[in-house]
């Protein structure tokens, strides 16, 4: 489809490429007003190269991009009232070797006080695998808010594709991320875990799908109890040509560059696989998992938000585990854009509290189905 081809009846920048968030009436307008108060509202700025200018360039954009992301955490304002105090959730750091003796940080995180065994819920942030830290200010206030609904929350501090002190890409993160599941797994007694489940965001839930499926063909799924996949980047295909994204998926062309563009994203698959040997590996991107690989998995939730390009592969890899007969749930939170609800938690407390809430909810329904 070209600009002239533009229809009102399409949904977005499918039926107007002009449109941004600014004009596009499904936006959330609180939203709206928070990415305008970080210069966010309109296009999502296109990176300086493309892929085929070489690792060396790739790598120093995918540092900017790091830098400037990490920014943004930083700044992003993020107390409610009826906030806990921080001394309401007791801190525990460790290590644990990857087979290569990486030491892989985790920082578990427990409601102060609560004696007993607790449901574990392991935490792997967004970043494309390849940018952003799991000590941000927002990921740490992610995990203190699991904790004070009643479990054990993991954070695990995985290898990204990029670092300052260079590359790791793919299978490093992925590697770190089965470590650490097998560790807790085998230390549930010890630290008092009555249930696993993974959950994470974005890249975050490219690798909670990513390790189940190793899980699997490892012969370690007895691990993973539950699994929560929210906005999943797991299809690699950012630089597909066009019809290529109508024809699979189309919200890659419908919510191009708002608030993340897929430009950028390539930008990360690239660092992730740098010589593109795994594009349609599901360990990888696991968008092309199939139904054999599917099939006895633990039950999942699959969420997508409306307005993200990333919303049709998150569905379509739903739909995928309906076929294999996985009991899956999906929401689509309409309105917003990638990873918002998680975020821009001030200015959309509703759903970030729904979002928390859900998750709680789903351990619950593993303990009570697991009785």
């Amino acid at each position: 489809m070209t600009a002239t081809d533009a229809s009102p009846t399409l949904p977005g920048r499918l039926g107007d490429p002009a449109l941004d968030l600014r004009t596009d009436p499904r936006a959330k307008p609180d939203l709206v007003a928070a990415l305008a108060a970080v210069g966010l509202d309109g296009p999502a700025a296109e990176p300086p190269i493309t892929r085929e200018a070489g690792r060396d360039a790739v790598s120093e954009a995918v540092g900017g991009l790091h830098a400037a992301f990490s920014g943004l955490y930083a700044s992003l304002p993020l107390d409610l009232p009826g906030d806990a105090p921080d001394d309401a959730v007791e801190i525990t750091d460790t290590s644990v070797a990857s087979p290569d003796g990486h030491l892989v940080p985790l920082r578990l995180y427990r409601p102060a006080g609560v004696a007993g065994p607790l449901p574990g819920v392991v935490y792997l942030h967004g970043g494309g695998m390849t940018i952003l830290d799991a000590e941000t200010r927002v990921h740490d206030r992610w995990c203190r808010e699991l904790a004070l609904t009643g479990v054990v929350a993991v954070r695990v501090g995985f290898r990204n594709a990029w670092t300052e002190l260079g590359p790791h890409p793919f299978p490093a993160g992925l590697d770190d991320c089965a470590t650490a599941v097998r560790w807790l797994d085998d230390q549930r007694g010890e630290l008092g875990l009555t249930r696993l489940v993974l959950q994470g965001e974005s890249g975050g839930a490219n690798l909670v799908l990513a390790t189940t499926l190793r899980a699997k063909r490892s012969g370690d799924l007895e691990a993973i109890d539950g699994v929560y996949a929210s906005v999943p980047y797991i299809s690699g295909g950012y630089g597909w040509d066009r019809a290529r994204k109508l024809r699979e998926l189309p919200s890659m062309i419908e919510n191009d560059g708002y608030f993340i563009n897929c430009a950028l994203m390539d930008l990360l698959v690239a660092q992730y696989d740098p010589e593109g040997r795994h594009a349609e590996d599901p360990l990888a991107w696991p968008y092309f998992a199939t139904a054999d690989d599917l099939a006895g998995l633990p039950p999942h939730v699959i969420t997508v938000n409306e307005l993200d390009p990333l919303r049709d592969e998150g569905l379509a890899y739903y739909r995928k585990l309906l076929a294999a007969g996985v009991p899956v749930e999906g929401r689509v939170h309409l309105g917003i854009t990638h990873g918002a609800e998680m975020i821009f938690r001030q200015a959309l407390p509703a759903e970030h509290r729904a979002a928390i809430a859900d998750i709680r909810a789903f351990v619950d329904r593993l303990t009570v189905d697991h009785i």
